[in-house]
């Protein structure tokens, strides 16, 4: 079986360490504060610091993966003979999955003797992350790289995403909501619930009165939906530990189960849902 290095971008919320473990190679996207002039590296900056500036006031915007980082990311690993597997961030939010594939077409020619495949995870945060760990583990097992991309593209429909916000401003500020809808919603403490449809979109479920309804019903969506209760479950959160621990608690009581991993939303996503955004993340027989 040739060697192959598979590689995600910063929209993936897993932890470091882990990443090192599995043999994970991410490409970071970069991100610029307002009233700033340089971007800078997503990864940089801690997460922490990063929602404490958000709490200060400060918006983020974040930028795709470009073409030329790709290119270099990519080569780099064909020139010494392995093949290349990109998992790219949902192309529902970002351009990067496009971007990717653009430049493996011409890769494909430089090296026809390489494999370079491209996955759209239609995935974001640590259900991104989900997906690549139910990947890393099949690579360990030996499948190669191309029976990886087909195991990928099939998979990613039943790696399930259901989050909820904190702050409403955010998904106001990035059109998901409009400006009564945020003031009431504040006003009222309605916590919406959203989930990440097929084509890799984010999309509004329901509706909580309060905190405590909203992180159960997230627990209710996996009880409608999982799959397994021996599969991996994700936690990621906007710097809210507290919820976190709730969570999982609930997740232990009601389903016996124990979350393999919680990680912080990063900067990527955090940019466009704030500080106070809790997500579950499992396989279930549909999203």
């Amino acid at each position: 079986m040739a060697d192959y290095q598979i590689m995600v971008d910063s929209a993936c919320d897993v932890n470091p360490e882990l990443l090192r473990e599995w043999g994970v190679q991410v490409i970071d996207m970069s991100l610029l504060f307002d009233g700033e002039e340089e971007s800078i590296p997503g990864l940089s900056i801690p997460a922490p610091v990063f929602y404490q500036r958000l709490r200060e006031g400060a918006m983020a915007k974040t930028a795709a993966v470009n073409s030329e980082d790709f290119r270099d990311t990519f080569e780099a690993h064909l020139r010494e003979g392995r093949d290349v597997l990109y998992l790219s961030f949902s192309s529902g939010l970002s351009s990067t999955f496009h971007t990717a594939e653009l430049i493996a077409e011409d890769l494909r020619e430089q090296y026809p003797e390489r494999k370079v495949c491209i996955v759209d995870s239609l995935s974001a945060s640590s259900g991104y992350g989900l997906l690549l760990y139910l990947m890393v583990l099949r690579k360990q097992e030996g499948m190669e790289v191309e029976a990886l991309q087909h195991y990928a593209e099939e998979t990613r429909f039943h790696v399930c995403h259901w989050f909820t916000v904190d702050d409403l401003n955010h998904l106001k500020r990035g059109g998901r909501l409009s400006s009564a809808a945020a003031i009431l919603g504040t006003v009222l403490q309605v916590k919406p619930v959203l989930h990440m449809d097929n084509e890799g979109h984010l999309i509004g479920m329901s509706k909580a009165r309060g905190r405590k309804k909203a992180i159960q019903a997230l627990a209710d969506a996996y009880e409608a939906t999982a799959l397994n209760r021996e599969d991996p479950v994700f936690i990621s959160h906007s710097d809210c530990p507290e919820d976190v621990a709730v969570l999982r608690d609930i997740m232990k009581e009601r389903f016996g189960v124990e979350v393999m991993m919680d990680a912080y939303i990063g900067p990527m996503i955090g940019a466009h849902v704030g500080p106070g955004t809790l997500s579950l993340f499992f396989v279930g027989s549909e999203r």
